[in-house]
């Protein structure tokens, strides 16, 4: 899946600046612009078209709940997570008649910036390799990001995938890379040298398994989103920063 473009919105520069550097420390993301006002914002969104936008609430010239109405009623298939000082249930209530997919209260702390870009990248990725013949269990996890009652906990390594999965994902190859992931002791897992706390790259995996580094990010990220995995972001190497998973 190409990387998920970011618009921001927020006329505090400062803010801005962090939210970019924030946003840039995700893997699978980059900040395409960065609107300082609703007038901004309304000209970037249909020009830039980006799939998330970081949006302020109190900006100049306008109010971030406006610009979200207006872009709903222009039909861009955008989606918002609304970052504000707000903290009262008025607020919250219109932000969730608009249709924001989640809520961050300013001052913004990264794990849980980090947190709401993961479940984004998850729920695009799962819609991504979904169908029209998608049953209750998966419009739950998308919708709810749990189980949907089909066993999708982060237990032992065959608990997860005993329901319908989503298209792209096979049970035969979601099996073998759960068995990279068996804790020391466990039974049924793979042969050779298993993940420590260090984790491992979707490269790595990909190499090791014989598939494309596409493909094993596909399996990882739908076991991130089961429960079974968990991932960070590791930032020693030189160049961009690498995503890693382990076993939660």
């Amino acid at each position: 899946m190409d990387d998920l473009r970011v618009l921001i919105v927020e006329d505090d520069p400062r803010i801005a600046d962090l939210h970019r550097r924030f946003t840039e420390k995700v893997a699978g993301y980059q900040v395409v612009g960065v609107a300082a006002d609703y007038a901004e914002a309304r000209e970037q969104a249909p020009v830039l078209e980006p799939d998330l936008i970081l949006l302020d609430l109190f900006l100049p010239r306008g109010n971030g709940l406006d610009l979200l109405k207006e872009l709903r009623g222009a039909g861009l298939p955008v989606d918002v997570i609304l970052i504000t000082a707000a903290r009262d249930a008025g607020t919250l209530q219109g932000a969730l008649h608009g249709g924001v997919f989640d809520y961050i209260i300013k001052p913004v702390v990264f794990s849980r910036f980090e947190e709401a870009l993961q479940k984004f990248a998850g729920f695009r990725q799962r819609l991504a390799t979904g169908d029209e013949g998608m049953e209750q269990a998966e419009v739950d996890r998308l919708l709810h990001g749990g189980g949907g009652g089909d066993g999708a906990g982060g237990g032992a390594t065959g608990d997860v995938g005993r329901g319908d999965l989503p298209k792209g994902v096979d049970r035969l190859t979601l099996e073998k890379v759960q068995k990279v992931f068996c804790p020391a002791g466990g039974t049924d897992c793979a042969e050779g040298e298993r993940i420590g706390p260090e984790g491992i790259s979707a490269e790595s995996l990909g190499a090791r398994l014989g598939v494309s580094r596409s493909t094993a990010r596909r399996y990882l990220e739908y076991l991130v989103s089961a429960g079974f995995l968990e991932a960070d972001v590791n930032y020693g190497g030189v160049g961009r920063p690498e995503r890693r998973y382990r076993r939660r």
